[in-house]
């Protein structure tokens, strides 16, 4: 399989992005645009709970690793995990500086609550094939903690999912090449989308943001 250099690396949390919106994900990651609303905020408040990079936590048996940077040079992708708990297991792998044996188990921390799309799980399930490919193990589950509910949900990974996160990649590294920015599909999702104002989705994504502002501007 081929592998792709560093600076051809895409941010891993975008597939998140582009499993809810393609043009969303394209805006942000292609157009370099940006909106807060309330949602985006309580994510990134829901996110600070967990990102204290390099922290190390032992519970018996379970070595707990917060904000830990993960990459994949077969996917493209580089990102952070915002916790990965590494659970002793003789089918595991050796830790510097820890005895025995552990298998990593990725928690994502998401606002809200379990989602009817597969935007969510989509990321974990990257981050799992990051750890699968930088520990040299299998894995076969990771979780997902919503704040909202205040509970954490058990995601097992197979190989359709897999399959479904490489295509989706390299879909992304397709547009990205390119430069290409997607048209919108105008439905219910657009009204919680804090790229509402610059997306335009009314407008069925038949010019660039960049252009529709170039033009507003010399008018």
């Amino acid at each position: 399989m081929p592998e792709y250099s560093e600076e051809d690396y895409l941010l891993l949390s975008g597939i998140q992005h582009f499993n809810f919106c393609r043009r969303q994900w394209a805006l942000i990651h292609i157009e370099q645009q940006w909106a807060e609303n309330v949602r985006t905020i309580e994510g990134s408040h829901v996110h600070r709970v967990a990102d204290q990079p390099f922290l190390r936590e032992k519970r018996g048996g379970k070595l707990v690793v917060r904000a830990m940077p993960v990459h994949s040079r077969t996917l493209g992708i580089t990102g952070v995990c915002d916790v990965v708990e590494f659970v002793r297991d003789p089918q595991g792998v050796p830790l510097a500086g820890e005895e025995g044996c552990y298998l990593p188990y990725p928690v994502e921390y998401k606002r809200g609550k379990p989602k009817r799309d597969d935007s969510d799980r989509s990321q974990l399930v990257a981050q799992l094939m990051c750890l699968e490919e930088m520990l040299a193990c299998e894995l076969s589950m990771g979780y997902l903690y919503y704040d909202e509910i205040k509970h954490r949900v058990e995601v097992p990974v197979d190989s359709g999912d897999r399959e479904r996160v490489t295509a989706a990649l390299e879909e992304m590294h397709h547009y990205f090449r390119r430069r290409h920015t997607p048209k919108g599909k105008l439905g219910p999702h657009c009204r919680s989308c804090s790229l509402h104002d610059i997306c335009l989705p009314e407008l069925g994504g038949r010019v660039s943001v960049a252009s529709y502002i170039e033009s507003r501007l010399a008018e």
